[in-house]
């Protein structure tokens, strides 16, 4: 086994906080603009019987940002035996997928009703289709990084449900 220097521990801790802020970020901003809308339209909307209460969503959307950034440090830290620029970039396309998800379903309905809906499910199918090849990128560079990110593929899926059932449903 290789020895790392402290130095070598410290930017790894300083890349994998920088990777967690990001997300975090992301996270933060989507949740800042939809909260007001999941106190207005939403609550009132027509849902799927399988929508979980809202405080799942918080639980569930914490955990799976934290793991995802553990499975993208992960394959960073393979970067210098490994290819690791193009799963990267899959990892941010679908972090930005992500992000744009929120304000097109949340703060849009309200501005152009059923539309901002279909709109969302588009990125949806797109976020859905990134994360895929994210897992598919990242599992010759870090196997456990790419079951790290099942999960979410999973949540993702499942919330692409509930989406397409207030899209019929309202």
């Amino acid at each position: 086994m290789l020895r790392r220097s402290p130095s070598g521990f410290a930017v790894s801790v300083l890349v994998l906080g920088a990777i967690i802020a990001v997300n975090v970020l992301s996270a933060t901003l989507g949740s800042a603009v939809s909260q007001p809308f999941i106190a207005g339209w939403y609550a009132d909307a027509v849902k799927p019987g399988w929508t979980p209460p809202n405080w799942v969503f918080s639980v569930i959307w914490t955990l799976l940002y934290l793991s995802t950034s553990v499975a993208a440090w992960l394959v960073w830290r393979q970067r210098r035996r490994r290819r690791v620029d193009r799963a990267l970039t899959l990892y941010v396309v679908q972090l930005v997928l992500n992000a744009i998800w929120s304000p097109l379903f949340f703060a849009l309905y309200p501005v152009i009703g059923e539309t901002a809906t279909w709109l969302s499910l588009t990125v949806h199918m797109l976020l859905l289709a990134a994360i895929i090849v994210t897992i598919a990128e990242f599992r010759p560079i870090d196997r456990a990084a790419a079951i790290i990110m099942v999960p979410y593929l999973v949540w993702v899926t499942y919330a692409a449900t509930l989406t397409v059932g207030i899209a019929v449903l309202n």
